[in-house]
């Protein structure tokens, strides 16, 4: 099935279940051996329909937004000092930061307490990078993003959904840039 001007890459893998991803802003299918798209892109015509309507709302925006320009070094300081300011507010530690290339995400905390830092962060603005961090810090407390999770964040940043939608646009400008 060809969905109406929205192209699709098919990626079968070594997996149980197949699933969609916009992770650049292509709609990628991963399937398992011998899983044909079809019945995927059947069910889930409205979801991707409304995905990628999202992402070329994002695209649009995506060139208006300013990447900020600072060395890795400032950018790992900013990093850490974030990083001990939002420990000291919600309480908890940190093992370990590592910077790092990520090719799908901003951030991600370990259960070993580890918080990785995608490096194109450093393209991101002051508030952008307080946000990110503060997010997962806060998965110190709330493993997942359920109800309690947002009202945490919610504190901090009651434009929180705002916030996400722009890392979203920031996505596509700093990957488009690193292409």
């Amino acid at each position: 099935m060809e969905l109406p001007n929205i192209p699709y890459k098919v990626s079968h893998r070594d997996v149980r279940y197949p699933r969609l991803e916009f992770r650049t802003g292509e709609l990628l299918l991963v399937l398992p051996y011998g899983y044909k798209p079809d019945p995927i892109l059947n069910k889930h015509q409205k979801w991707i329909r409304k995905k990628m309507a999202l992402v070329e709302e994002c695209l649009k925006h995506s060139t208006s937004k300013k990447m900020v320009e600072r060395t890795e070094q400032d950018f790992r300081d900013l990093t850490f000092i974030l990083a001990k300011k939002t420990l000291t507010e919600l309480g908890g530690r940190l093992n370990h930061i590592y910077f790092r290339m990520m090719r799908t995400k901003w951030a991600s905390l370990s259960s070993r307490r580890n918080l990785t830092i995608n490096r194109l962060m450093r393209h991101l603005p002051d508030h952008l990078l307080s946000y990110v961090i503060f997010h997962e810090v806060v998965h110190l407390k709330e493993k997942r993003h359920n109800d309690k999770f947002w009202k945490r964040i919610s504190k901090k940043f009651d434009d929180y959904q705002e916030l996400e939608k722009d890392l979203f646009v920031y996505w596509f400008q700093v990957v488009k840039r690193i292409q």
